[in-house]
């Protein structure tokens, strides 16, 4: 029997922090257990003049996010894509995440209005895949791949934004949850991707925590 088969998940949400490699995981997963590929895909005119601090910028970078990203999630539903697996890299309750840390008190009156408003008519994914990351590894991911507008990001802004991430996935209970401890997960190994399926195959109860082996201890296992 092929993991097509096995998998009983036909809605997955993969998210956590950007340099999470959730992208790649969603490719990954399509090709190892079928499904269609949604991506956070959002050109924002704004993000530019959010990461250089203009004023009012967060709140419009915040809206374009929160309205393309519920037109996308309504046109699946109305396209009936749910009817096959689809693997979105994204969960749209997380979009909150940001408006908690960038909006002043008087522009989350106004956002909360319109999201509560949206989040009634998205639809819940069947589980939530959370790549959770440490502050050192993003940063090295920053330096490695960020762009310019990236490696500006001040350290403490990611710190809050990696602790407002665990915050919510950990209180987080709408649908089955997988926690993976991403630091070492190695995305071009076989064996490391193959584990991972076998672990939502096996997801009985939620949430479930899942840390990979990571090359070092699995060299430092074969010589014992």
């Amino acid at each position: 029997m092929s993991d097509k088969e096995h998998i009983i998940f036909n809605h997955i949400a993969i998210e956590g922090v950007f340099k999470s490699r959730k992208h790649k995981l969603t490719d990954i997963l399509a090709q190892k257990i079928g499904g269609k590929v949604v991506l956070d895909s959002v050109e924002n005119p704004y993000l530019r003049d959010f990461y250089n601090e203009k004023e009012g910028a967060a709140f419009l970078t915040q809206l374009v996010f929160l309205v393309s990203r519920y037109h996308q999630q309504i046109r699946l539903m109305q396209r009936d894509l749910f009817e096959e697996r689809i693997i979105c890299d994204y969960l749209f309750e997380k979009d909150k995440i940001y408006a908690y840390q960038t909006l002043t008190d008087d522009e989350l009156i106004v956002y909360e209005r319109i999201y509560s408003v949206f989040e009634e008519r998205v639809a819940k994914p069947d589980l939530v895949i959370y790549l959770q990351l440490s502050l050192p590894t993003l940063m090295k991911r920053i330096a490695m791949e960020g762009s310019s507008l990236e490696k500006n990001i001040s350290e403490k802004y990611l710190e809050d934004i990696l602790e407002a991430y665990d915050y919510f996935f950990f209180n987080y209970q709408a649908a089955p949850l997988l926690v993976i401890k991403a630091d070492n997960l190695d995305f071009d190994r076989e064996e490391d991707i193959m584990d991972l399926v076998a672990k939502i195959k096996q997801m009985k109860k939620s949430p479930l925590y899942y840390v990979p082996l990571g090359e070092d201890n699995k060299d430092s296992k074969k010589q014992k």
